[in-house]
């Protein structure tokens, strides 16, 4: 066998492996999202994983992240009511379900929450009263059930509460002329106030007949001061907040309703029958349109940015209000490197592999993207905004922004590249660019910016933290950067860098923020702004004089193994924010300033404070996959 075939099997063996492994990060990738009601919960590779975690809790739904498709939910679809009040024991996904605790009840009725009214009602038609006393539990829906609890008891009667008159009594005619000679107690009034002309009775009888033509006339008996009838119509429909007709009876009520849109049914404040969609659709605080259906709501409300889709109780149960963008950087242009980086997280917006640099200073670029992983990502709805860099070589950058010919040459293929792979845009990572080179560099960033554009795409850069004190004197002009290209990211971390003299945090919590609010005093708008954050901290070791002698990066999944394994006490650094570990071997002190869920968890909570667009983070792969659901669920 030659040499030359050899290696071609050689070749292909490791493009084969190669592919096996981007396959497997690929299928390791969440492609489905958990949400309880409108917030999300964590991500699952496949459908099965996200619906068993879901199944754990109430109001909880999935999502395909790509497109956000619904594809499981455990809402209710029916809920009982009595009294016009319902409680979470009364939802049900099943109508029988409902039914079978709705017949336990009485005076309840079901709703289908993808129908508007009843979808069954089991109301009180009659009410039993001894003498002018009722019971809770003395109503009934036939008249025949009426009379047969009425044989417990002398001197009853019953009231048809559908048209509030006196239907029936077990009064012998002798005990109806007893009452009538009776001392009269009973006093028609209006709002509190006896109606004139009218006696006082001493046969409650007498009284109903003569008050039925009093509207809104109630019977009080004078001597305990008890309300013992009433014809105020008490059910009111109302349509858009405003009192339409009023009745004595619910049946009336509804039927009144049932005739006039979007109607409801109140009593003493409780919605007994409802004519309004249980969904609506909201952009902001404004309710756009009501529905039925959650498919059709979630359908309209995908069509409107800042919209949410509530009940009718003002749950929200899907939303696409503003969130947290979270941009992660590769470090690395490797295929399953950035494959297994995404395949880790949750919740990212924006991946960025390093795919791009500057070659030279006559705007060669070099090239290592992998379109097939831009495909991939894009199938999994998480956007590609490759990095481009100038291998932080001053010296050829700035031969490069003296040629413009060389600069025109670089951005013409890296946009031309774009285009081919799809992607959402380019980040720009040109650093240690010189001071003199200012204006020549804010005309090239806007020229790619302009450039950039013209493709539909967009456009990042990323910008050191710095200082108010010397940023001027830097090649970055801050404001007139901010007005050519979408986002800033500001790379809010090195604080104390490996070539520091002093040990220190990576990034203090308060110097972050520091360096928040002066970007903010450039005049970047707030919508422009990503705070970038580590996932990273510098052990610093120092000599028995506690001179510094050397450090290290250490990634952050691996702070918790190195404080068991070293035994290293922390205390709050105030200055930080963060807790600062110290150990002790050989002979050396070890320092370093920890970066945990909770500082990851700060650094977002600045993002939001400030109404940043977003976080970055150097670099994926650093942090543990648990990280990301915390993340996911701050978003």
């Amino acid at each position: 066998m030659s040499t030359a075939l050899l290696l071609l099997l050689f070749c292909q063996s490791v493009l084969s492996a190669a592919s096996g492994i981007a396959d497997a990060a690929a299928a390791q990738m969440t492609k489905f999202r958990v949400y309880q009601n409108d917030q999300a919960l964590r991500e699952f590779a496949t459908e099965t994983q996200a619906i068993a975690y879901a199944g754990k809790f109430g109001y909880s739904h999935v999502e395909k992240i790509a497109d956000r498709a619904w594809v499981w939910d455990n809402f209710p679809r029916y809920k009982v009511y009595q009294n016009g009040q319902s409680n979470p024991k009364w939802e049900f996904s099943s109508y029988a379900k409902a039914l079978s605790v709705a017949k336990t009840l009485t005076n309840v009725h079901i709703r289908d929450l993808e129908n508007i009214g009843w979808s069954y009602q089991s109301y009180a038609k009659f009410k039993l009263y001894q003498g002018d006393n009722t019971r809770t539990n003395w109503s009934f829906l036939t008249l025949a059930d009426a009379k047969q609890e009425a044989k417990k008891w002398g001197n009853s009667h019953i009231i048809d509460i559908s048209t509030n008159k006196w239907v029936w009594s077990n009064l012998t005619a002798i005990q109806k002329i007893a009452q009538q000679k009776a001392v009269p107690v009973y006093q028609i009034a209006v709002g509190g106030t006896s109606v004139q002309d009218l006696p006082l009775y001493s046969f409650l009888f007498d009284a109903i007949q003569a008050s039925a033509a009093v509207p809104g006339s109630e019977i009080i008996n004078t001597a305990t001061g008890k309300i013992v009838h009433s014809n105020e119509p008490a059910y009111s429909v109302m349509q858009n907040g405003v009192t339409l007709h009023s009745f004595i009876s619910l049946e009336a009520a509804v039927q009144q309703a049932k005739k006039t849109p979007n109607a409801e049914v109140i009593y003493k404040g409780s919605v007994y029958w409802s004519g309004i969609p249980y969904l609506a659709v909201y952009q902001g605080e404004n309710k756009i349109r009501s529905f039925n259906a959650k498919s059709s709501a979630i359908a309209f409300a995908k069509s409107y940015s800042n919209s949410t889709v509530r009940t009718i109780e003002g749950r929200k149960i899907w939303g696409n209000t503003k969130k947290l963008i979270y941009l992660g950087w590769n470090g690395s242009a490797t295929s399953t490197t950035v494959m297994n980086h995404v395949a880790n997280t949750q919740g990212l917006s924006i991946d960025s592999p390093t795919w791009f640099e500057l070659a030279s200073a006559d705007g060669t670029l070099a090239d290592t993207s992998d379109p097939s992983v831009a495909n991939t990502f894009n199938a999994q709805g998480v956007k590609v905004m490759p990095l481009v860099h100038n291998q932080f070589d001053r010296k050829m950058t700035t031969a490069f922004l003296k040629n413009a010919s060389a600069q025109q040459t670089f951005i013409n293929q890296l946009t031309a590249k774009l285009s081919k792979l799809g992607v959402a845009g380019i980040n720009l990572d040109f650093e240690e660019v010189a001071g003199s080179d200012r204006t020549a560099y804010t005309a090239f960033v806007s020229a790619l910016a302009k450039a950039v554009h013209a493709k539909g795409l967009q456009i990042s850069i990323d910008l050191p933290r710095g200082s108010l004190s010397w940023n001027h004197l830097t090649a970055y002009d801050h404001a007139a950067l901010a007005a050519v290209v979408d986002t800033i990211i500001i790379m809010a971390y090195d604080e104390h860098w490996s070539g520091s003299e002093t040990p220190g945090s990576v990034a203090g919590l308060h110097w972050a923020e520091e360096g928040v609010k002066q970007f903010l005093g450039y005049g970047i708008p707030r919508s422009k702004l990503m705070l970038g954050i580590p996932f990273y901290v510098r052990e610093w070791k120092l000599d028995s004089s506690n001179k510094l002698v050397g450090n290290r990066a250490i990634f952050m999944k691996e702070v918790p193994k190195l404080i068991a394994d070293t035994n290293a006490k922390g205390v709050l650094d105030p200055e930080s924010g963060q807790i600062k570990y110290k150990y002790f071997k050989d002979g050396y002190t070890y320092l370093f300033w920890a970066e945990t869920e909770s500082t990851v968890k700060a650094r977002i909570d600045i993002a939001k404070t400030y109404d940043l667009a977003g976080v970055a983070a150097w670099r994926l792969g650093y942090e543990s996959s648990a990280l990301w659901t915390m993340m996911l669920q701050m978003k």
